[in-house]
């Protein structure tokens, strides 16, 4: 798309203006009017033909790639993704964000979005260059099996098994673009039309979004302190017999963060058993564990014959413009998933595949992933460090021993009524009303603060402070 892009943007409509940006492109792919492979322009031209700022624009595009509603390409640009599931592409608002509010800066908070700079680019870009060059490329040989490259499940086999303790069959898994498409085919596999699937409440809208798309009906579940609430699972199990799977991220919840501890792991593990449900478990950050012992997938403790479905992605690894996840599952499963991608994209990025086989091979990401975890417990302890100077009493937290983001809760206050206020004075932030689904709304903020620096967290939790409201 060379044009500038044409958006219907309202200013005064309220909430951040990344976000209104973001919901406008989003509302376009849906109904149509941008395709799938679709060119957006670039931030500094669409920011110019807005009449607004690039960082904003930026933003927005990174809130979208996050998403998996575009894709970036190395030196070509930002596009629509061409893996969206057809039940995307249709009149559905997106989950609903905080009431748009007038920004004056791109500062935001991100769902627990990586940084991009940290990428190892240019091991990356050898091992891709590699993959091009390859005679089995140029041959055509072991592309178009719509479980993805042989070369990365088997690393991927042999990674999780040194990782995470989980027993993986090259032969059962998937690679997806992105843990999206990961959570969409999961779901077509284990639901049939009109059977439900419990989700954590507060938790992810876009995992809500993939399962409605692929025909399930979405229940939710609180979640404490500990995770997903067995006893509330139960109850939800005895009045509702639709009810025939359960999606949880149990090493750190999302939104809120918290580790689902060892007994209530193996309690959900035996309801699972004995009520005959199948279990998607999105490990979305495994690798970024600060502290404590290593809590180990829900996966490798599964019993033989429980169908559950184990989502990741690399995406939180590398960057949210690299579009891969996996899937590992029962072999029943592996083959309706396979089937349901094939349906809606042959197969995947072969090049690509191919040269994340060899940074994992080579030890390339460990060692990117080491590094990674330094700097993001680094920039966890300064929004500590800040966020308890700045805002005692006014709002409270606990210290996750992982993850990419902090759970904020207010005291006293709207967290709506703190977002418009930030948003105005130029930091977007994401309420608890973005998280909920039935229940009343947190009032609370999900902090994403890996893609910030230093100098960014200390001026986020500023401009925090500062328009506290009252």
């Amino acid at each position: 798309m060379r044009e500038p892009l044409a958006l219907e943007i309202d200013p005064g409509h309220g909430g951040p203006l990344f976000l209104t940006i973001a919901e406008a492109i989003t509302l376009d792919i849906t109904r149509g009017r941008l395709r799938p492979g679709a060119r957006l322009p670039g931030t500094r031209a669409l920011a110019r033909a807005l009449g607004v700022h690039r960082n904003t624009v930026d933003a927005a595009y990174q809130e979208l790639l996050t998403q998996g509603w575009l894709q970036a390409e190395p030196a070509r640009g930002t596009f629509v993704a061409q893996d969206l599931p057809q039940g995307m592409l249709v009149r559905r608002p997106a989950p609903a964000p905080v009431e748009p509010v007038a920004m004056r800066a791109g500062l935001a908070f991100s769902d627990g979005a990586p940084d991009p700079e940290l990428v190892p680019d240019k091991a990356l870009a050898r091992a891709f260059r590699r993959a091009l060059l390859s005679p089995a490329f140029r041959a055509g040989a072991d592309y178009g099996d719509a479980r993805g490259t042989s070369s990365l499940r088997e690393a991927l086999a042999a990674y999780l098994a040194s990782d995470r303790g989980v027993v993986a069959d090259p032969a059962r898994l998937l690679i997806a673009r992105g843990s999206q498409m990961a959570l969409f085919l999961a779901a077509r596999a284990a639901l049939a039309p009109g059977e439900a699937i419990a989700v954590e409440e507060p938790g992810y809208p876009l995992a809500w979004e993939a399962f409605r798309a692929a025909g399930a009906e979405v229940r939710g579940v609180p979640v404490d302190g500990g995770g997903l609430r067995i006893d509330a699972l139960e109850a939800a199990l005895s009045r509702d017999p639709c009810l025939r799977a359960v999606y949880v991220t149990p090493h750190h919840q999302y939104p809120t963060t918290v580790t689902m501890g060892a007994a209530r792991r193996l309690q959900l593990l035996e309801l699972a058993e004995r009520h005959g449900l199948a279990l998607i478990e999105d490990d979305y950050d495994h690798e970024y564990r600060f502290e404590g012992r290593p809590v180990l997938p829900l996966a490798a403790r599964a019993p033989e014959g429980l169908p559950l479905i184990y989502v990741g992605s690399l995406s939180k690894l590398l960057s949210p413009g690299i579009r891969l996840g996996y899937a590992l599952a029962p072999e029943r499963l592996l083959t309706r998933m396979a089937a349901a991608r094939a349906a809606i994209d042959r197969q995947g990025d072969a090049p690509l595949e191919a040269a994340l086989a060899e940074l994992i091979r080579d030890g390339d990401l460990g060692r990117h992933a080491r590094k990674a975890r330094r700097v993001y417990r680094a920039r966890r302890d300064l929004l500590a460090e800040r966020l308890t100077a700045q805002l005692a009493g006014r709002a409270a937290f606990d210290l996750p021993a992982g993850g990419l983001a902090l759970w904020l809760r207010c005291t006293g206050v709207s967290a709506e009524t703190w977002a418009e206020a930030a948003g105005q004075a130029g930091l977007a932030l994401l309420p608890g009303t973005r998280f909920a689904l039935e229940s009343p709304a947190p009032q609370a903020f999900r902090l994403g603060y890996a893609a910030l620096d230093e100098g960014q967290i200390a001026r986020a939790v500023e401009i925090l402070a500062r328009s506290f409201p009252g």
